[in-house]
């Protein structure tokens, strides 16, 4: 085992010696030096689930929740002590090298194969976030997988899914974040196609794959570009050769594409706007992996690779140009698709378009150079967009219906699963003091900061005018997500009920992580009160490239104004909102009939852009280029294999002929011969002494013949 401290050690020092100044950070003892369990706990279970699942406790199910608890007790412990004194610590055990050496001559570059841990503010972060937010929707999920008909292979899915999050946001380098991006990859495929005898959901995983894996090509491409212009692709290695200066080095002469197609990869998981086509379908599988995907795991995991790469994205004379396309995407995601949730009447789909908008704000704060108000506002969301989805999947639990017009009048038979909604839904749309309003100001802020004079947001990098724009999207954004969130409460917990049956509270099992969910979602901000309670900052702020200071803007005091007018538009989209849906009509239909012509058609097309991808990219594939590739593969690919064989059967034949014939003929005739031979011997061994003695007398006389002969002639 070894541990890469130095590495960072070197980068600190390389930051420092380019005239920046470095913190120093505790490295955690054997807390940090042990966390390597958090990945490979999880993994490992979910292989033993799948072996030994039906004959544990609950088929696999407390296999499973002990793990994330394991998780969860680890990240809040790691959570508080980062809080503390910042931990920074590497660990990585070697596998292999890849390159050429030869003689001790360097002759090409050595990669080194290692896996390994990171444990640092940012990683740290997100094991307290996928442990804490992942053990209340595992034990959501007891009570809402009951009786599943795969309720073992479900729980161990659900485990690989969170084990494939850890280790990537626990890879020290890009090869294994790489794999933990397609662990995850390949979980979620499992999981959004769970009830895979529906056409409908198994061709969601399908397209929620494809989508994925075409973004990951970025992913791939960007990778091996960062990878081979170091010589190095653990993070640590990437990061001391940014400190170290652009100039006329590899790694500067290819950034700007190499940072393009990474953010490729990141807008394919955050499912950033065109790419996000995949993640409202991904509702096909069951509540619980909607609520851990869309909170701690998956759609996170672009953001999570935008901040670990950020010195890349920031530092002049590297991929700081691609700034402004990562802004104006994430500006575009988070108003765009937050519109398309005011027509959705499944009411997982409009917790998803919301999904949607706020990874929108997440990334255009990255874009920003607004770092912790990113990652806060991350952490903040996975709180209350896991109560939103559990909230929701209570309400699916106890009416057997996704849509919001079989619904109403459910908070006088849900009590506990109404009132933690509402709180999820005022923290979602930024109402004052809840979590949501606290980390979406921050973002504010830091896009305001962007479009100032003093930012050094470049022409280049999409100028001060383009923040400026940015700044009120998205504080139209805040009006929207209240709009959208209000009709969902109005129509779901108002008015009279419009289903069928008695609805029931969720049982406790469900309810209690709802609470405690609740609970995260109104306290959450209170750790980044800026200029008051700046815990969060403090905590992401131990990161192995802290020698680059100024790289982000922190607020370090609450703008008032800018606080008041984002809190002004969420407020206002509450009040429009209910004068709409508030009044109850005798259908669910009937309350809902506010439509604006022209935008609300186009929304209920979703932009025409699926339409674009089935009729552009999908019914072309399968159609004329297919039949194509099938023409080709029968009149060509067939008619080579076809003469293969034709002339394989020739050869064989002959070859056939040539060893019967000739090798079996020749071996046989020597046997015959042989054997002939033989059989003459044979009459030449009688066994009488007698007989013997004759012919060797015999023998002498001609022998003796033969050499008188010889000597006289």
């Amino acid at each position: 085992m070894t541990h890469l401290l130095a590495s960072a050690d070197r980068l600190l020092l390389a930051a420092e010696e380019a005239g920046h100044g470095a913190e120093e950070f505790a490295d955690g003892g054997i807390l940090a030096s042990g966390a390597w369990l958090i990945p490979v706990v999880p993994m490992v279970v979910a292989f033993l689930i799948v072996f030994f699942g039906k004959r544990s406790p609950y088929k696999g199910w407390a296999m499973a929740t002990g793990t994330m608890a394991f998780v969860a007790l680890y990240g809040v412990v790691l959570f508080i002590s980062n809080l503390n004194q910042g931990i920074t610590y590497e660990g990585a055990v070697h596998l292999a090298d890849i390159g050429t050496q030869s003689l001790g001559e360097h002759v090409g570059d050595i990669f080194a194969i290692e896996w390994g841990w990171m444990v640092d503010g940012l990683s740290i972060m997100m094991y307290f976030v996928v442990g804490v937010v992942g053990l209340l929707v595992f034990i959501y999920a007891k009570g809402y997988m009951e009786g599943d008909v795969r309720h073992t292979w479900f729980f161990a899915s659900f485990t690989l899914f969170a084990g494939g999050m850890l280790v990537l946001v626990s890879a020290p380098n890009l090869i294994q974040l790489i794999v933990g991006w397609e662990l995850v990859g390949v979980a979620s495929y499992l999981l959004i196609g769970h009830y895979w005898e529906e056409h409908e959901n198994s061709s969601a995983a399908i397209k929620a794959f494809l989508v994925n894996k075409v973004a990951d090509t970025g992913l791939f491409i960007g990778a091996i570009i960062v990878g081979t212009s170091v010589g190095s692709f653990r993070f640590t290695d990437i990061m001391e050769a940014i400190a170290a200066g652009g100039g006329d080095t590899p790694l500067a002469r290819f950034a700007f594409w190499a940072g393009l197609a990474i953010f490729i990869g990141a807008m394919g998981k955050s499912a950033q706007f065109p790419l996000h086509v995949w993640l409202p379908d991904a509702m096909a599988g069951p509540t619980p992996v909607s609520a851990l995907m869309h909170a701690a795991t998956m759609v996170t995991a672009g953001v999570y690779l935008i901040g670990r790469m950020f010195p890349f994205y920031m530092v002049e004379g590297f991929a700081d140009e691609v700034r402004g396309i990562i802004i104006v995407i994430g500006a575009l995601t988070l108003f765009l698709t937050g519109l398309l949730a005011l027509v959705q009447d499944d009411i997982k789909r409009v917790l998803a378009y919301s999904t949607l908008s706020q990874l929108g704000y997440m990334v255009t704060a990255m874009g920003a150079g607004a770092y912790t108000a990113g990652l806060f506002h991350l952490f903040t969301h996975a709180f209350f967009k896991a109560l939103l989805f559990l909230g929701a999947g209570a309400v699916i639990h106890a009416v057997h219906s996704n849509n919001m017009s079989d619904m109403g009048g459910l908070r006088k038979y849900m009590p506990y699963t109404f009132w933690t909604f509402v709180i999820g839904s005022w923290a979602l749309a930024g109402i004052p003091v809840l979590a949501g309003f606290w980390s979406k100001d921050e973002i504010l802020a830091g896009v305001q900061f962007a479009g100032s004079s003093e930012s050094g947001f470049s022409i280049a990098q999409g100028g001060a005018g383009l923040a400026n724009l940015v700044l009120v999207v998205a504080i139209a954004g805040a009006f929207v997500t209240a709009f959208y969130m209000t009709r969902a409460v109005w129509l779901t917990f108002f008015g009279t009920y419009k289903g069928h049956g008695t609805p029931h509270e969720a049982p406790r099992v469900m309810t209690y992580p709802l609470v405690g969910l609740a609970a995260g979602s109104a306290l959450a901000g209170f750790l980044n009160v800026p200029g008051v309670t700046e815990f969060f900052t403090e905590g992401v702020g131990a990161r192995f490239f802290e020698g680059f200071g100024g790289l982000e803007h922190h607020v370090t005091s609450i703008d008032w104004a800018l606080a008041g007018l984002g809190s002004a538009a969420a407020i206002a989209g509450v009040a429009v909102g209910y004068t709409i849906w508030g009044p109850d009509r005798e259908t669910q239909q009937a309350r809902d009939t506010f439509s604006i012509p022209v935008l609300y058609p186009l929304l209920r097309h979703k932009y025409y852009i699926d339409d674009f991808y089935m009729d552009g990219v999908v019914r072309p594939v399968r159609g004329p280029l297919a039949r194509a590739v099938n023409w080709f593969n029968d009149h060509v690919i067939d008619l080579v294999v076809n003469g293969a064989g034709w002339l394989a059967a020739v050869v064989a034949r002959a070859v056939y002929f040539f060893d019967q014939r000739g090798i079996d003929g020749a071996i046989h005739a020597s046997a015959s011969v042989t054997g002939g031979g033989g059989g003459l011997l044979r009459l030449l061994q009688t066994g009488k002494v007698q007989q013997y003695a004759i012919l060797l007398f015999a023998g002498t006389v001609i022998l003796v013949a033969g050499f008188v002969s010889f000597a006289i002639f």
